[in-house]
This record gives C-alpha cells, sequence and structure tokens, in this order.
C-alpha cells in the first residue's frame, strides 16, 4: 500500500485544484461545498490517471482507497427521494484537463 492518496470525496477535495482532480471532480467538489444538491461521492486524482497510462497497471493503493470510498459511501443513510433506489452510480468521462489522451 502507498501513503499517495488518489481518491478524495466530494467532501475532502479543493474546488480550484483542477490539476488534481480534473475539471469535473473539482467541480463536484466545490458544488458539495457551496451546499448544491450532489450525490455523495468521490473522484479519483489525474495522478492515478497519468500513472496508470505510464505504467500499464493500477497504481499501488488505488483499488483499496476505491473500495474504502465505496464503503463509507454504503454506511451513509439514503436521502429520501425519487434517486434514493438509485443508491450507485458511477461516471467515466475524458476531458482534456483530467484524463490526457
Amino acid at each position: 500500500m502507498t501513503d499517495k492518496k488518489y481518491v478524495y470525496a466530494f467532501e475532502e477535495g479543493d474546488g480550484k485544484n483542477k490539476m488534481l482532480l480534473g475539471g469535473k471532480g473539482a467541480n463536484l467538489c466545490e458544488m458539495t461545498q457551496i451546499g448544491l444538491n450532489v450525490p455523495p461521492g468521490f473522484t479519483v486524482t489525474t495522478e492515478a490517471c497519468l500513472a496508470y497510462l505510464d505504467k500499464n497497471q493500477l497504481p499501488a493503493g488505488l483499488m483499496d482507497q476505491v473500495k474504502a470510498h465505496m464503503a463509507a459511501l454504503e454506511k451513509r443513510p439514503a436521502r429520501a427521494s425519487a434517486a434514493a433506489a438509485t443508491r450507485c452510480c458511477f461516471g467515466a468521462l475524458r476531458s482534456a484537463m483530467s484524463m490526457p489522451a
């Protein structure tokens, strides 16, 4: 396991740090922190992406961090809404800032 932090909860991330969190990740962090209605979640850093592209394998410790964040999300109570039945949603989009081609 590594001490390198590759995963940030939306509550943890810095909305101004787009180079680390990617544009979408940083924006989700910022929206969460200012109180907009954003489902709880996390983002994987661009450093993890670059490490994968460099070595063609996931960086050490990444999946442990993802699993820990997923477990934390599973423990959170569901919000009372129509979307509460859909507890888990994953999104992955490429952008020039977050996922180098």
